[in-house]
């Protein structure tokens, strides 16, 4: 599933990231393939904020619909 299907609330473990520069952005935040992160809000046709690591990262809906996560059980 990718990371703009989450649910408020919802914690994921990342499975992908995509490749590109992108890829070297997300990993300068720390996400990477095996992360765990919290979806804390969804805006209504705009970002996804995780909770990761202490901070709170908004990332773009075509950026969250490119990575792709399994719920944390």
């Amino acid at each position: 599933m990718s990371l703009s299907e989450l649910r408020k609330g919802e914690e994921a473990i990342v499975e992908s990231v995509p490749e590109g520069q992108i890829r070297h952005q997300l990993l300068r935040f720390g996400i990477a393939p095996g992360s765990r992160v919290v979806c804390h809000a969804r805006i209504p046709f705009g970002p996804v904020v995780l909770k990761f690591g202490g901070q709170e990262i908004a990332l773009g809906r075509a950026l969250a619909d490119s990575l792709k996560v399994r719920r944390a059980s």
